[in-house]
């Protein structure tokens, strides 16, 4: 779900020496439910907190059938990222809150259709669920990110040990679910809500944390036609859109996403993953 807006305000982070932060916290995990259309999660989303960065990069793009490229072995920089590889007219297209039985595989279908690739950003306990779609999403050429245990979007007010939870049982059990030594380069906070602390959490573990430029609100289900003029009127904010095959009824973003697709592209946009 979404949180961040284009009016970001800078964050500083203060100098010193990278975090030595690795394991997974034992214990229980929380499943998170399907069920993200409520108000107090709606009612938490707010402006965004970080700089968009200068595009930059080499550009993107793995053929259907192959692994995402390997995690990188240059440090993660633990900045949120609003910026594509490929830089320039560019966007990234990143689907979030899956995967789903109904909508990732209709999600799937679109991209497959299009000939282009995007970033899914799981929820931990829906990939363990649907092993068999997280490999989909992989053999078909996308990449992953680690979008929390229980989706909640005021884990920045909760302890550095829940954030720890949330962000690294995320991962296990993306990793579990996807093919072998299948990377997860990404790390989105459930509504835009990173602190700092988790921001080097998922940069000490590979994974740079990612934002969002242009909210779809595609999760208010608003109709077709507004998730469409809502690309066209903000993709001038930056390059990466956020779409959702989760959490709810999809359909719309589904068919939107198609739409946005083909419109982007008569306007002279490629595609690209997030810069890493």
């Amino acid at each position: 779900m979404a949180r961040l807006t284009a009016g970001r305000r800078h964050v500083v982070i203060a100098a010193g020496g990278v975090l030595a932060l690795a394991g997974v916290v034992s214990g229980t995990v929380a499943v998170a439910t399907e069920g993200s259309d409520n108000p107090r999660e709606i009612s938490s989303r707010g402006p965004a907190q970080d700089p968009k960065g200068k595009p930059s990069g080499t550009p993107s793009g793995t053929a259907p059938g192959t692994t995402p490229a390997a995690t990188p072995s240059a440090p993660v920089s633990p900045e949120i990222s609003h910026e594509t590889e490929a830089g320039g007219r560019t966007v990234a297209l990143t689907i979030d809150d899956g995967p789903h039985p109904t909508w990732t595989p209709r999600t799937l279908a679109v991209l497959r259709a299009a000939g282009v690739k995007a970033t899914f950003c799981m929820i931990g306990p829906q990939a363990k669920a649907y092993p068999d779609l997280v490999k989909k999403v992989v053999a078909d050429g996308h990449r992953l990110c680690d979008h929390s245990v229980d989706h909640n979007t005021a884990m920045d007010k909760r302890s550095e040990d829940y954030q720890k939870q949330q962000v690294l049982d995320a991962k296990t059990m993306i990793e579990q679910a996807a093919p072998a030594h299948t990377p997860i380069p990404y790390y989105r906070a459930p509504g835009g809500a990173f602190t700092p602390y988790s921001r080097q959490l998922a940069a000490a573990n590979g994974m740079r944390p990612l934002g969002w430029d242009v909210d779809t609100r595609d999760w208010q289900r608003p109709g077709v036609d507004r998730i469409v003029e809502t690309v066209k009127r903000e993709v001038a904010n930056g390059p990466v859109i956020l779409f959702h095959d989760g959490g709810g009824d999809r359909s719309q973003s589904v068919e939107a996403l198609a739409r946005c697709i083909a419109w982007l592209k008569q306007q002279g946009y490629g595609f690209s993953f997030p810069k890493g």
